[in-house]
C-alpha cells in the first residue's frame, strides 16, 4: 500500500511529463489492484504512520475510481489536457488518500482540510458562470470558520503526532463537544449549514461536481467516527437534538427539491437530504447504524456522480439546465432516457440497489434509538421517490421549448455511464466490504 501512495506522489510531481491517457490507465490499474488488495487481505492493512480499515480502505478505492471517472468526463471540454487542471485532480485524489489512511488525529487534520485547496481553485478557474467567485467564497468560509474551533479544541487539548485513532480518549467535553463537532457538520452538510453546497456544485465544473459529491462529502462522516472518543459520552446524551435536526431538515430540503427548476440544483438539494438522514442514523453510533452510513457513502457518491454526468451532457449540448426547456429529451436522445431512470431508481432507493439497504440500516438503526423517528423516515422515503420521479418524468417526457439537431451521445459518455453504474450493480457480490469494518 505504501508503494502505491509513493507512486502516486512521483505522478504528481511529473505530471508536467505524463500524458493524461497514461494517468487514467494508471488510476485503472490502480483501483483494481486495490480492489484485489482488499479481497485478499479483508482490507485491514497497518503500518508505523498508516491505519487502513475497511472504512478507510471503501473510501480510498472510491477516491481513486471517482478520480478515473473526472479525467473522463473532462474530455469534452478538453479541460483534462490543462497541466494545471490534472496537476489539482492529481492532488485532490492524493491529498484525500493520505487522509483517509492517516492513523494520526493532527494529520488527518491538515489533510482534511488541505483537500479545500484544489476544488475551491477548479471551481475559480474552471466555472461555467461567473457566480463562481461567490460559490467558491461561499465554500471557503463555510468550511475554514467551521474547523477554526475544531483546531483550537485540539491545540487545547494538546493533541499531537503521538495520539491515533485507535487511543481512545473519552472526555465530558460539555458544550464544547458541538464546537469540535462544528467542522464536520459544515463538512457533511448538516443542515443549517448546508447554504454553500448547492451553490458550489451548481458553479463547479462537471469534475468538480463528480469530486464534491462523490468524495468530498464523505469526509465529515469519516471525520466524525474518527473523532468520536473525545466526544462520545455527550454524545450519548445529547446526540437527540441533531438527529431531530438532521432527520426533520432532510424532510424539508427533500419538499423543497420538488420546487428546482435547475437540475444540478436539484441533485445538490438531494444530495444535503440524504446526507441529513445518514448523519442522524451515524449519530446513533449503533452498529446497523455504521453500517448504513457506509453504503450510503459508496451508493450515494457513485450514483449523485453519474446524474451530475448526465446533467452535464445536457448542459454541453444545449448550454442551460432548465428543466421547463430542456422537457422532453426522449425525442431526442431516447438511449438516455435509460440511463435516467436507473440513476433515478437508484436515487430513490429502490429494491436491490446499495441505497435501498443502507437507508434500511439507517432507519432499523434510528427506530432502535427512538419509534417517534419512524413518521419522518416515513416521509423523507415519500418524498424522495417523488422528486426523483418528478426530475426523471419532467427532463425526458413532454414537450420543451428545446428541439434542434445536436450531436449524439458518445461512447465515451456511455462508457462513463456504465462505470458509474457497474460498482453499484456488483456491491452484493463483496458485501464483507460494508458488513466487517467495526
Amino acid at each position: 500500500m505504501l508503494k502505491i501512495l509513493i507512486s502516486g506522489i512521483l505522478i504528481l510531481c511529473l505530471f508536467f511529463y505524463v500524458n493524461v491517457y497514461q494517468i487514467v490507465n494508471y488510476l485503472l490499474v490502480l483501483s483494481l489492484m486495490l480492489v484485489m488488495l482488499g479481497l485478499s487481505n479483508d482490507g485491514i492493512f497497518i503500518t508505523k504512520h498508516m491505519y487502513l480499515d475497511l472504512l478507510s480502505f471503501n473510501m480510498t478505492i472510491l477516491t481513486v475510481w471517482v478520480t478515473f471517472l473526472m479525467l473522463i468526463a473532462s474530455s469534452f471540454s478538453k479541460t483534462y489536457k490543462n497541466k494545471y487542471f490534472l496537476f489539482y485532480v492529481l492532488l485532490m485524489m492524493n491529498l484525500l488518500t493520505f487522509c483517509f489512511s492517516s492513523s494520526n488525529l493532527l494529520m488527518f487534520y491538515l489533510f482534511f482540510e488541505s483537500v479545500l485547496f484544489p476544488i475551491v481553485m477548479m471551481i475559480f478557474k474552471w466555472g461555467n458562470q461567473p457566480e463562481r467567485i461567490q460559490a467558491g467564497f461561499y465554500m471557503l468560509m463555510y468550511t475554514i470558520f467551521g474547523s477554526l474551533p475544531l483546531l483550537i479544541l485540539m491545540m487545547y487539548y494538546k493533541i499531537s503526532l503521538s495520539i491515533h485513532f485507535n487511543e481512545w480518549i473519552f472526555n465530558k467535553m460539555g458544550i464544547l463537544y458541538v464546537f469540535m463537532m462544528l467542522g464536520f457538520l459544515v463538512k457533511i452538510p448538516m443542515f443549517f449549514f448546508h447554504l454553500w453546497l448547492p451553490k458550489a456544485h451548481v458553479e463547479a465544473p462537471i469534475s468538480g461536481s463528480m469530486m464534491l459529491a462523490g468524495v468530498l462529502l464523505k469526509l465529515g462522516f469519516y471525520g466524525l467516527y474518527r473523532f468520536k472518543s473525545f466526544f462520545f459520552l455527550d454524545l450519548k446524551t445529547m446526540s437527540l437534538f441533531f438527529i431531530i435536526i438532521s432527520i426533520w431538515g432532510s424532510v424539508m430540503i427533500s419538499i423543497y427539491c420538488m420546487f428546482q427548476i435547475d437540475i444540478k440544483a436539484l441533485i445538490a438539494y438531494s444530495s444535503v437530504s440524504h446526507m441529513g438522514i445518514t448523519l442522524a442514523g451515524c449519530l446513533t453510533f449503533f452498529s446497523y447504524g455504521s453500517y448504513g452510513m457506509l453504503m450510503i457513502m459508496v451508493g450515494h457518491g457513485l450514483c449523485s456522480s453519474g446524474l451530475f454526468c448526465l446533467a452535464n451532457m445536457l448542459y454541453e449540448r444545449f448550454f442551460t439546465r432548465n428543466i421547463l426547456l430542456i422537457k422532453g429529451m426522449i425525442n431526442i436522445f431516447p438511449n438516455l432516457v435509460l440511463w435516467w431512470f436507473l440513476f433515478s431508481v437508484v436515487n430513490m432507493s429502490a429494491p436491490m440497489t446499495m441505497n435501498l439497504f443502507g437507508e434500511l440500516f439507517l432507519g432499523m438503526s434510528l427506530m432502535k434509538f427512538s419509534m417517534f423517528l419512524m413518521f419522518p423516515m416515513m416521509l423523507l422515503i415519500f418524498f424522495s421517490a417523488c422528486y426523483s420521479i418528478y426530475m426523471y418524468s419532467y427532463i425526458n417526457h413532454g414537450l420543451g421549448w428545446i428541439l434542434f439537431s445536436s450531436f449524439n451521445i458518445t461512447e465515451r459518455e456511455y462508457f462513463l455511464l456504465m462505470m458509474h453504474f457497474l460498482p453499484m450493480s456488483l456491491w452484493f457480490m463483496k458485501i464483507d466490504f460494508f458488513m466487517k469494518w467495526i
